[in-house]
């Protein structure tokens, strides 16, 4: 797994996403699927497409005229690493302090805290 992966865009996180679901997928569909979504050229995309391209994150190949995308990365290994990241540099590496963070401002449902207690049960019974 890659441990220094490009940063990606909001806009280029979506366009990989519908590649995630999607691949191998090509241009064409790729814009249909992102314009029932977003107000996007498809110009845009296709720049998106190169950007991604160029940071490694995607491949395509050459069917007929069309370019068929891939990702080189999944997305779970991507998400792993952005999380990593985010605890990295916004919370020190400590994920209780995330947690802790965000339960001060957020409010929980009865539902959302016995899920959670079950998720940290299953964990320490690991």
């Amino acid at each position: 797994m890659m441990h220094n992966l490009p940063q990606i865009s909001n806009g280029e996180f979506e366009v990989m996403d519908v590649i995630w679901k999607h691949a191998p997928i090509n241009t064409n569909e790729i814009v249909e699927i992102l314009s029932k979504r977003k107000i996007w050229n498809p110009k845009t995309i296709q720049t998106m497409l190169f950007r991604l391209e160029k940071k490694g994150i995607i491949t395509h190949t050459k069917e007929g005229r069309v370019f068929v995308y891939a990702p080189r990365i999944p997305k779970e290994a991507y998400l792993a690493l952005e999380q990593d990241n985010f605890v990295n540099r916004f919370f020190d590496g400590a994920v209780s302090q995330m947690v802790a963070s965000y339960l001060d401002k957020n409010e929980l449902t009865e539902a959302e805290l016995a899920e959670l207690q079950e998720i940290l049960d299953k964990k320490r019974n690991q």
